[in-house]
């Protein structure tokens, strides 16, 4: 019998996540991914020196690297210096590069929340009466703030340029999320509550809305892996792309089915078999 493929599955347990409980979902997918491979977990700072002696590293809910930048980089360059297999695969153009991707996809036409990174650019932006600023290195609205019309200036005056996303601040019905594997569709979870981001319930799509979230998972063009495309619903009924989660995407699987989970850590657990072949 051929021994089973080593997976070392990186997770930050004690990450206080506002609205989520990362160890819960990760415990849950552990106990599943153990019928399959043999399994050890280790806190993102540890994966760098540990990773050498396993066939993967799944990367799960390891919080934002804004909170370690030094060791996630040196994970990035030893595994990619060693060849390394990770999964997701590190050729992300989204947030796992950070987020200039925004920039592009609004330069590029595609339907995302405008964004720019300079005070010199803001007549590509829709005029509204706030704007909202924050950190191109941030995460989890580390550093976010909202920016009067007439402040917008003066509170810029001492960012340091192109350091920065600027976009206006969106009138939105509701937040929206597609989760996917690979490039397959899985299920969908909305937040009701745009003042509630956390609070989900089941989302049946449409055509339309799969066809919105597929532009982006296509334009990634990931081999394999997990990623959430963040939605907002515009007052006019329009989808616009908040955020593409292709690093570590907390998957909210407590508010799915029975069901759902199982058909989504089916697919997991056949895409990281895949990834392995690679």
């Amino acid at each position: 019998m051929p021994p089973r493929p080593t997976l070392l599955y990186v997770s930050n347990l004690t990450y206080p996540a506002k609205g989520r409980r990362y160890s819960d979902e990760d415990i849950y997918l552990t106990s599943q991914l153990r019928q399959h491979f043999n399994l050890a977990i280790c806190h993102p700072t540890d994966a760098a020196n540990l990773m050498a002696g396993f066939d993967t590293v799944v990367v799960r809910n390891s919080g934002p690297v804004i909170d370690y930048p030094d060791a996630y980089q040196h994970f990035r360059t030893q595994a990619k210096a060693t060849a390394q297999r990770v999964y997701n695969p590190l050729a992300g153009k989204a947030d796992m590069a950070g987020k200039q991707y925004l920039i592009d996809l609004t330069d590029q036409g595609y339907p995302v929340i405008p964004t720019i990174d300079t005070p010199d650019h803001l007549d590509r932006l829709p005029q509204t009466a706030e704007y909202v600023v924050k950190p191109k290195a941030g995460a989890d609205s580390h550093g976010l703030e909202f920016v009067h019309r007439d402040d917008l200036p003066a509170g810029l005056a001492n960012k340091t340029s192109r350091d920065l996303l600027i976009q206006p601040k969106i009138d939105f019905r509701y937040e929206v999320s597609f989760y996917f594997v690979d490039h397959d569709f899985q299920y969908a979870l909305n937040a009701p509550d745009p003042a509630e981001r956390w609070e989900l319930t089941r989302y049946d799509p449409t055509e339309q809305d799969l066809e919105f979230a597929q532009k982006f998972i296509d334009w990634n063009d990931l081999d394999h892996g997990i990623q959430r495309v963040d939605a907002c619903r515009t007052q006019d009924g329009d989808l616009l792309l908040v955020e593409l989660e292709d690093l570590n995407p907390y998957l909210s699987l407590d508010r799915t089915t029975d069901r759902v989970r199982s058909n989504f850590t089916k697919a997991m657990i056949s895409s990281v078999r895949r990834s392995l072949e690679t």
